[in-house]
């Protein structure tokens, strides 16, 4: 019997995977790599492995869950070691939790290697700390895409007093800032959308929950609501006037 590593690749920039985490990929015989892991991450994989692509991107056709737990069962039976490389971390909306259950309840080893996931990483590309002594006490990740029309409960979340991160809500973000408005969140909330973070093809819009809008982004996207976010903007405005001066 082989051996599963469950491994978060990090947000996007390659140099951001851990050191363990690239261990262990130059360990595998068998890669199966989500469609949202950067290539670059494959230069820690030893020559001779084998490259499983199992995408999976919202809006896109997608690589069956119970699919991609069957092939890791397979080849992990074979004798293998499988390397399962996710994006972000894999037990922050990566469904790693489901695919460590499948592994055990048929008696295969797993390890998880945790990463840095996005709702961290995409804030802080734009100096956004998403807990501030000041001016947030936590910070509530939330997924925008719930399974089955399952529906978050904004209201609790608008009164919580937390930062939200929001991941894969760029399609229903016109119903969710909709939604936070009518929980008592003011429209002069800052907010902003965060695109390919960590990337060279990053994009962002740092702007106000009224005035938030997913025109011209795409996924993967994470989108933070909360005072932070003019704290970072107001930091990055003052990195850039140093700059030129």
């Amino acid at each position: 019997m082989g051996k599963v590593f469950l491994i978060g690749a990090g947000p996007g920039d390659p140099e951001l995977m851990t050191l363990k985490a690239a261990r262990a990929l130059g360990s595998a015989d068998v890669v199966l790599i989500d469609d949202l892991v950067s290539r670059g991450c494959l230069a820690h994989a030893r020559s001779g492995a084998k490259v499983v692509e199992v995408g999976k991107r919202g809006g896109c056709k997608s690589t069956a869950q119970a699919f991609i737990e069957k092939l890791m069962i397979q080849y992990a039976r074979a004798g293998n070691v499988v390397a399962r490389l996710k994006g972000g971390d894999p037990f922050v909306f990566g469904r790693g939790g489901e695919e460590m259950a499948a592994l055990l309840a048929e008696g295969i080893e797993v390890e998880v290697i945790p990463g840095v996931t996005a709702g961290l990483a995409a804030p802080a590309t734009l100096g956004i700390p998403v807990t501030h002594r000041e001016l947030a006490r936590g910070v509530t990740f939330v997924t925008g895409h719930a399974k089955e029309g399952a529906e978050a409960d904004w209201k609790a979340l608008a009164r919580s007093g937390t930062t939200l991160v929001i991941y894969m809500g760029l399609a229903r973000l016109g119903h969710i800032v909709a939604a936070l408005l009518e929980a008592g969140l003011p429209a002069e909330t800052p907010a902003c959308v965060i695109q390919d973070a960590t990337l060279k093809s990053q994009r962002e819009l740092v702007s106000t929950l009224g005035a938030l809008s997913a025109q011209g982004f795409e996924s993967p996207a994470i989108i933070v609501v909360g005072a932070v976010v003019a704290r970072g903007r107001a930091q990055a405005k003052a990195r850039g006037d140093r700059k030129a001066a």
